[in-house]
Parts: structure tokens; sequence; C-alpha cells
């Protein structure tokens, strides 16, 4: 039978011992040193392709966000290298991003060699799921819960009051968003390998469904600029969505009994 994750078994008869047993101290901080330069390099790569693109990946980023001001409102910058360093954190933020994929075959070559078989099994699933649930979080930050929370700033205006955000605070929020929604969707990546050790079931969850789905509308009435029911709810129907997926992924990949023999 195969070992179960996290048990540091050697097949070949040795016991029960860690895979990387017999590895100098410096040997695996020459590693770590060779895979961050490469990975910091990788990064500096990015960060100059996003540059020749820099007024396009603005544009897109205030997109959404510009269409939901007020008429006439324009975004503005009161500090002389407010607008420098904005252009700097969104070339880094995207370089990283065009970095990740090596990014992530580095950390795979400093910890492969530390995991058995069945452990690596683990890691495409795991790179897919988490990309995946990254990228729709962003999405949905993108195009839904920043423009929503920047048109509900906007209503505020008023004749001795008029709407004009600082580039810099309207970044941050974006980035906050961003972060925020990104943790979100990771619910069914947690499900999936939480469910794969055991620690969840598919009827725990369902069980438990609704307390999950108040603590949802809490916490998208948390999220929501407005208090109104509508808006809670399209934050809400995404959250209810993942757990919903969740529990069927929790069932696909829960570790099913082995029959008992007939006599």
């Amino acid at each position: 039978m195969e070992p179960a994750l996290g048990n540091w078994y050697n097949p070949e008869g040795d016991g029960y011992r860690p895979p990387w047993a017999g590895v100098s101290l410096l040997d695996l901080l020459e590693q770590f040193r060779k895979r961050v330069v490469r990975a910091c390099l990788a990064v500096a790569v990015g960060v100059l392709v996003a540059f020749t693109q820099i007024d396009r990946i603005v544009a897109f980023i205030f997109a959404p966000m510009r269409r939901a001001l007020p008429p006439g409102t324009k975004l503005v910058y009161t500090a002389p290298g407010e607008a420098f360093s904005l252009y700097i954190n969104i070339a880094l933020i995207a370089g990283v991003a065009l970095a990740s994929p090596f990014i992530l075959f580095q950390v795979w070559r400093l910890i492969a060699p530390a995991l058995y078989t069945n452990q690596k099994k683990f890691a495409v699933p795991f790179v897919l799921m988490s990309t995946t649930g990254v990228v729709a979080g962003w999405l949905f930050s993108h195009y839904i819960v920043f423009p929503y929370m920047i048109e509900f700033f906007g209503t505020f205006s008023s004749p001795d009051l008029q709407f004009m955000p600082k580039v810099e605070t309207a970044f941050d929020l974006y980035v906050k968003m961003l972060l925020g929604m990104a943790i979100v969707f990771q619910m069914p990546t947690v499900v999936f390998f939480t469910a794969k050790m055991g620690l969840v079931s598919a009827r725990l969850l369902w069980t438990n469904i609704k307390y999950a789905i108040l603590i949802i509308f809490i916490l998208s009435a948390v999220l929501t600029p407005t208090g109104d029911p509508w808006n809670q709810t399209v934050f809400a129907a995404p959250m209810i969505v993942l757990y919903l997926l969740s529990i069927g992924i929790a069932w696909a990949v829960a570790p099913r009994r082995a029959a008992l023999p007939t006599q």
C-alpha cells in the first residue's frame, strides 16, 4: 500500500527517513541561492518587457474605474513622483506575473528532490488550480468588485464636493481587492487537498452549508460598499458557487474505501 502523504517513507527499504538525507546544508543553501538568483533575473526581464507596454497596462488597469467614475471626473496625482512610482509598481507587478511560470518552475526544481513519487503527483493539480483561482479572482475583482466600489464612492459627489481620486490611493485599493479575491477563489484548491488528506468531506461541507452561506453573506456585506441586498447578492453569488463547486470536488477526490471481500 502506498504511504500516506507526509510520511517520510523510503520505498527502497531503508525505513522512514527524509528524502534529502545525506545532502549537506551548504548544498541546500547553494541550490536555494541559485534558484532565487534565477527567479530574480526572470522578474527583471519581465519588468523590462512590461515597461515596453506600460501605457497599455496602466490604461487596462484603470479602464473599469474610469467607466465607473462620475462624468467629468479625472484621476489626479499631487506628489511629484507619485505617477512615476505608480508606473514602477505596475511594471513590477506585471513583471512578476510574466515571470511567474519560470518562478514556479524554480520552486519546483528546489523542492522536487525532497518529495517521493506519490507526493510529486500533486504538483500539477496544485499549480493549475491555484493559478486558475488567482486569475478568476483577479477578473472578478477587476470587472465587478473594484468598479462597484468606485461607483459607490463617486455617488457622494456634489456641487461642493468633487470626487477626484488620487492614482496612488486608487491603485492601492485595486491591489488590496485583487489579493482578497485571489485568496477567496482559492477555496476549491484548499478543499481539493484537504479532502485528499481526509481532513474534510463532501458530507461535512454539505451539512454545514447553511452556516457557510451565512458567513459568505457577512463577508459580502463587509466587502460591498452599498447596503442594498442586490449588490450583496452580486458579491456573494460567486462565493456560493465556489462553495458548491468545492463540495463536488471533495466528493470526487475523497479516498474510496476498498470493498469488503465476499464470502
